[in-house]
């Protein structure tokens, strides 16, 4: 059971710039159906939520599928290999702007395309080279950033909230993952703050994690956080169920992990971040340019709490939190 309790919302300044009124220009040709190109590297069902939420927000904008627009995707199915060819596919429908999803960001910045490219990525834009800072995108690449870096450090706080006999935090997190750096120094900041020691375990594949766990067991740190990235996701299961051998509580930044056995998530609420791509999309197809668009950080956080996981785990989530909580699973 789900008990929906509230939401919060925070402006960050870079959302200023992207929330003036769309041009009144049309891009598309008057009576000619607009076609969207979508590509990412993971597979449909990862992303069904979001390009539901997606869907809404653009027929909320006036767009309608199959009346004014049309949506190609292409699925890469967890083979960054195959993404590529499937740009190409896209550019030759053509597709009069493309969206770009996860790893598939970092694959069509290197490609220098005329198209307009939009993404969301839970990396960092401007560690990646996708841009010199969020005010300013490359001339034909924008979209929005899943990172908020500052959230760990919030996150170490309500663990410790949780677990009030914290002493000892474990941290997954990859390396490759743009940002990470960043994060990882708040992450050691907060835990000097909170008089908590911070071991870091750097996972860049399925057979790190198994490393990882390993060397955690003989003498299991009282709580785990996660960086998260497209890898964690991925891996959520055999994270979550490896650390609950260990009883071992996680809390990581987006709700599915919440959904897949975290015993809580603090972070931004992703299907708001796909709502602002549709209107990242229908301002380029009405003649903005992606320039014109400054980059997006989070704007909506939520809390979820896992009541179940914490009670597996013998952990008593104190009613402060629980009040504070969005959602909880019960």
């Amino acid at each position: 059971m789900t008990i929906m309790v509230k939401r919060r919302t925070l402006l960050l300044p870079a959302l200023a710039g992207a929330m003036c009124p769309p041009s009144p220009v049309w891009a598309q040709v008057t009576g000619r159906m607009a076609r969207v190109g979508w590509i990412t590297a993971q597979r449909a069902a990862s992303l069904g939520p979001y390009i539901a939420t997606f869907r809404a927000a653009l027929a909320d904008l006036g767009r309608v599928e199959g009346r004014d627009l049309a949506i190609e995707f292409r699925y890469g199915d967890d083979v960054v290999e195959r993404v590529p060819p499937l740009i190409d596919e896209l550019i030759r429908l053509p597709a009069d702007v493309i969206i770009a999803q996860g790893v598939a960001v970092n694959v069509i910045s290197t490609m220098n395309l005329k198209v307009p490219v939009v993404y969301v990525t839970s990396g960092d834009p401007v560690a990646s080279g996708f841009a010199e800072s969020l005010a300013r995108p490359r001339p034909n690449m924008t979209g929005l950033t899943f990172m908020s870096v500052e959230f760990n450090g919030k996150r170490l706080e309500l663990l410790r909230e949780i677990v009030p006999q914290l002493r000892r935090v474990a941290i997954i997190a990859n390396p490759e993952h743009p940002g990470e750096q960043n994060e990882r120094a708040f992450s050691i900041d907060a835990g000097k703050r909170l008089g908590l020691a911070v071991q870091f375990f750097a996972t860049r594949t399925p057979d790190d994690l198994t490393a990882a766990f390993a060397a955690m067991a003989s003498d299991p740190p009282q709580g785990l956080t996660l960086f998260s990235d497209g890898f964690a996701v991925q891996n959520r299961g055999r994270i979550i169920d490896a650390a609950t051998r260990l009883r071992i509580p996680v809390l990581a930044g987006w709700a599915v992990f919440a959904e897949s056995g975290a015993v809580c998530t603090y972070g931004p609420q992703l299907s708001a971040s796909y709502r602002r791509l549709a209107y990242y999309v229908d301002r380029i197809l009405r003649g903005a340019k992606p320039a014109e668009l400054p980059i997006e950080q989070p704007a909506t956080f939520e809390m979820v709490v896992n009541l179940k996981a914490a009670q597996a785990l013998g952990i008593t989530i104190p009613p402060a939190v629980l009040l504070r909580a969005d959602r909880v699973i019960a």
